[in-house]
């Protein structure tokens, strides 16, 4: 990213090239994280800095946005729709929108194939990317887990779920790979082949999760209801519905640091569920940079293509 002049003291707006493409980013020096003293500027550096291994996770995928104009502790927003400023070599994609709470049948929705449309969102305060388990006009190419614990569970007992759930996979030839979410919980992400409808991907989930949470009903649940979690982990099998979405690997969360989603490698994972403490933990922008650096992207598998899933359990008729 090249700017066409400094950015001077007190000045708000400056212009700056990216890839080929003209950007006036504002607001350099506003704070979004203020008990960090996070700035946009850093936030913009951030998903610069991470956009080689962010984009191909985002490529082809209709993103919903969360955008935080005056910070994390301000007023927010979901930003499905284009917004009328876009620029027009932005890509949009006009997609259906299955129960719309605006009762709008579609939507111009962004895809983020490119540094210049990441530095863009970055520049409108939007912090945190969030995708579907589907590519534009596709089925289902990702599968996908939601940890979620109940007090006093932690991270590390969504860990020894997520062991669990990796082993239980196997069994049916799934590779299932592990980040944090950046708030308290974690995902699994696995490929799956595109030429299944979501509702057959998320019963499969379902049927693993209810078959996990009989397995050990004190430590885990499937069920929704939000009375029967604490001490547990709630299996997440609905983020698999069409309609919904999950945090973007590498995505900023909003919090009081700037954390983001991390991709976590097995041994880690394994560690944490025997009791290690600290190893696997919400890590912060500056510390996915560092981890990126050392691991590379340890979710690149998840570009490729899986196997379908299970229509039935295994010795069902």
């Amino acid at each position: 990213m090249r700017a066409d002049r400094s950015l001077g003291a007190g000045e708000s707006r400056i212009r700056v090239d990216v890839a080929g493409r003209s950007l006036e980013l504002s607001n350099l020096d506003k704070v979004l994280y203020p008990a960090a003293g996070f700035t946009k500027g850093e936030v913009i550096d951030y998903y610069t800095r991470v956009s080689a291994a962010l984009l191909p996770h985002l490529a082809d995928r209709a993103l919903t946005r969360i955008r935080y104009p005056n910070g994390v502790d301000g007023q927010f927003f979901f930003e499905k729709n284009a917004p009328a400023s876009t620029p027009d070599w932005v890509r949009t994609e006009r997609l259906p929108t299955p129960g719309s709470s605006r009762g709008r049948d579609e939507l111009d929705f962004v895809v983020a194939d490119d540094l210049p449309t990441l530095v863009w969102l970055a520049n409108l305060a939007a912090l945190e990317l969030h995708t579907p388990q589907w590519r534009v006009g596709a089925d289902p190419d990702l599968l996908v887990v939601d940890l979620d614990p109940g007090a006093p569970a932690g991270i590390e007992e969504c860990c020894a779920v997520a062991v669990l759930i990796r082993d239980r996979f196997a069994d049916d030839g799934i590779a299932c790979f592990p980040k944090t979410s950046g708030r308290k919980g974690m995902q699994l992400g696995a490929p799956v082949s595109a030429g299944q409808s979501a509702d057959i991907v998320s019963g499969y989930v379902k049927r693993v999760a209810e078959e996990l949470e009989r397995r050990s009903p004190k430590t885990i649940t499937s069920k929704m209801a939000k009375r029967l979690r604490p001490g547990r982990v709630f299996i997440d099998w609905s983020q698999n519905n069409a309609a919904k979405t999950t945090v973007a690997p590498y995505s900023l969360r909003a919090g009081p640091v700037p954390a983001a989603s991390a991709p976590l490698t097995w041994p880690e994972v394994e560690a944490a569920a025997a009791g290690e403490p600290g190893v696997v933990r919400q890590f912060t922008a500056a510390e996915v940079l560092d981890r990126l650096d050392e691991y590379g992207d340890l979710l690149a598998d998840l570009l490729t293509v899986g196997p379908p899933v299970p229509i039935r359990n295994r010795g069902s008729g």
